[in-house]
């Protein structure tokens, strides 16, 4: 089993991490060094289920916090194994997220006697679908293990903070028709053709910018995709256009649905896919005292990430972590070392 050395700097820590392959269902490996080096420090009791390993201190401060990072990566691009270059760390992993899994790694070793309780949480199986997350999973099996005032995920976000996220939902809109031969092709109603209003609507839509927390969200609906046809010589009976909706955190799942519904009134329209987005709360004390501390303006998060699944237990989240998130999951993907350097020295400080 690898070993990952916790007297190391960040950006030795991090490579260390990139080297030991986690794509997403095959985290064993990773998951066995982390909770080894983790119970190795005694003011921390840690905790598994499956792949996801929760470290956490009970020192009956006046405030919790929650800093979380996944384990897993897409696929390998041969980007490995990791290389540093000019102060910058190349390899699979770098930026989402490895970078900031170590600063959480370094906080847990280091912050021996924070300000705060704290609670470190290495899950598994983020970059595949929803019902395979260990954060999620960790959400229904162990919630008081995520109780918290205030949650900290470390997604790449440039060393900046980034507040909640957008919701997403994804729908089919179907038109019907009827076929025929397409040498005859008044005999028929070409579905393909009646879609036309559909993609009209969309062109036609003016995007909601709502302020929330001081942060405007843009939200966007989109026709990503569209599916229909029979064969070269037949007029079509159906066409569907695949929609996405990425709304902005102050609506729930059921005001989304409720919207797209009503936009594409008339039509047959099925819900796919759904995840509420993440209020940023950043009225909160615990939010405050992490914004002065990083000393910067605060974004909103344009996307979904798991700050959602916090969200759901009234936490308030944040994006806070090392590397571009423009860089994730390319074969180029890297973080640069003063990134990862900054954001462990912000937190060290905040928490100390």
């Amino acid at each position: 089993m690898p070993r990952l050395d916790l007297s190391a700097d960040v950006v030795a820590l991090t490579r260390q991490l990139v080297d030991i392959e986690s794509v997403s269902h095959h985290e064993e490996e990773i998951a066995d060094a982390v909770e080894s080096a983790l119970r190795t420090l005694p003011h921390l009791a840690v905790t598994r289920r499956g792949h996801t390993i929760v470290a956490s201190t009970d020192l009956g401060l006046g405030e919790r916090v929650v800093i979380a990072g996944h384990l897993d990566t897409v696929p390998l691009n041969d980007n490995l194994p990791a290389r540093l270059e000019d102060g910058i760390l190349h390899g699979l992993g770098t930026c989402d997220m490895k970078g900031g899994d170590a600063v959480m790694l370094k906080l847990a070793a280091d912050v021996t006697a924070p300000n705060r309780d704290l609670a470190f949480i290495f899950y598994e199986a983020e970059e595949v679908d929803s019902v395979f997350n260990g954060l999620r999973k960790l959400t229904e099996s162990d919630p008081d293990l995520l109780q918290a005032d205030f949650a900290i995920l470390m997604e790449p976000s440039n060393a900046a903070i980034e507040a909640g996220c957008q919701g997403t939902m994804r729908v089919d809109v179907r038109t019907t028709g009827e076929r025929a031969h397409s040498a005859r092709s008044w005999k028929g109603v070409n579905a393909i053709h009646l879609a036309g209003p559909v993609l009209a609507r969309l062109n036609d839509y003016v995007a909601r910018q709502p302020e929330i927390d001081g942060l405007t969200y843009h939200e966007g609906l989109n026709a990503t995709g569209i599916r229909g046809g029979v064969a070269g010589n037949v007029v079509p009976d159906e066409c569907v256009v695949e929609v996405n909706f990425r709304f902005a955190p102050d609506r729930s799942e059921a005001d989304a649905e409720a919207f797209v519904r009503d936009f594409f009134e008339g039509y047959d329209v099925t819900v796919t896919d759904l995840a509420a987005g993440a209020l940023p709360g950043l009225d909160r004390p615990a939010a405050k005292a992490f914004v002065d501390a990083v000393g910067g303006g605060v974004a909103p998060k344009f996307g979904w990430t798991d700050v959602a699944q916090f969200t759901k237990l009234g936490i308030p989240a944040v994006n806070f972590g090392p590397g571009d998130p423009m860089f994730a999951h390319k074969q180029d993907e890297h973080v640069p070392t003063e990134h990862v350097e900054r954001c462990e020295r912000i937190l060290k400080e905040w928490l100390s």
